[in-house]
């Protein structure tokens, strides 16, 4: 940030905190680097703990109603106890994680239109806690994602919206309290069977399951309803070079599964938003992957730390950009 912020829990004339970022882009699996930068007060401080976190804004639904609220969902410590005395200067290098099912920010250097992220450093002193410093973090698609967004934008889809929903999708592993939902606009050729498609990735080290959610689109006697299609593919996939088939083969698939399902019975589970595994929910093409947690090295993180270059300056962005009109940065949050 550019001015050091003041920390409140010690009054007029105390310390004040700052955290420098190396860069502010990342990507799941990777890292954000940075100082956290402590100036020393009028008086000696004693410090008992500063910790780094990351919090978004989540759309959470209660009692028939929704609303949105900030939630952090990674924190590390930073330091331990220390003592801060009157103007000395202290900074504090960390590597902070990046969890593999972080949401995506930013497309191409463009805000998804609903997202916000941040990096939030507190310092906690004697029966207080200071929040301290909000710094603006970019998070961006890895190479599977990117050939998939890639693959709506060549179909014709348009981006409408993207926002986090708390809790867990059904029978799906997740390692956070939330998921993320990318909206798009049918595209013209799925018009007369689709209002809307829902795009989520849960990812980890091993692959990302991509979960679509169709909004069908009734007929004259039927009411509409929501088709669900989940397919498994390892990051070893990015390379494929027609995503433009694969993801209009899943589009179709899990449509037509509408027909079959309604003869069978079949509906949203109760309290959950996806159905279970097996019923109308299949893994596709390329098998399950197993889900390991947030954080985790081999090929899956090789594949990541190469993938980063040079954040919102990529010669593939010029393909993707006029897809998603709405994009641009979002004026809400607490960044």
């Amino acid at each position: 940030m550019v001015f050091k912020k003041m920390l409140s829990a010690f009054g007029v004339g105390g310390p004040s905190v700052d955290t420098v970022l190396t860069n502010p882009n990342t990507r799941p699996g990777l890292s954000l680097d940075g100082h956290v930068n402590l100036v020393g007060g009028d008086a000696p401080a004693s410090i008992e703990q500063i910790s780094i976190s990351l919090v978004t804004r989540v759309e959470v639904e209660s009692g028939g109603s929704e609303y949105a609220g900030m939630m952090e969902f990674h924190r590390m410590p930073v330091s331990g106890r220390l003592e801060l005395a009157p103007k000395q200067q202290l900074s504090i290098p960390f590597q902070f994680p990046i969890p593999w099912e972080t949401p995506v920010t930013d497309v191409y250097g463009h805000r998804l239109h609903g997202m916000t992220m941040g990096l939030r450093t507190e310092v906690a002193v004697a029966r207080a806690v200071d929040k301290g410093d909000l710094d603006h973090v970019a998070v961006h698609p890895l190479p599977i994602h990117e050939r998939i967004l890639e693959a709506f934008q060549a179909l014709g889809f348009r981006f409408k919206h993207a926002d986090l929903e708390r809790g867990h999708i059904y029978g799906v592993q997740q390692t956070l309290p939330f998921y993320q939902e990318i909206e798009f606009f049918a595209a013209p050729q799925y018009a007369q069977a689709v209002n809307e498609v829902e795009l989520t990735f849960v990812t980890s080290p091993q692959g990302v399951e991509v979960i679509l959610e169709c909004d069908k689109r009734g007929g004259f006697f039927t009411g509409g309803q929501d088709v669900i299609g989940r397919y498994a593919v390892p990051h070893s996939d990015a390379s494929r070079t027609d995503w433009v088939q694969v993801v209009d083969g899943w589009l179709r698939e899990t449509t037509s599964r509408y027909g079959s399902l309604r003869a069978q019975g079949y509906g949203m589970p109760p309290g959950g938003h996806y159905p279970p595994q097996g019923h109308y929910a299949p893994q596709g093409h390329y098998g399950h992957q197993g889900h390991q947690g947030h954080r985790g090295s081999g090929m899956g993180g090789m594949l990541a730390a190469g993938a980063l270059g040079v954040v919102g300056g990529m010669v593939a962005g010029e393909l993707i950009e006029d897809a998603f009109e709405g994009f641009g940065d979002d004026d809400g949050g607490d960044e």
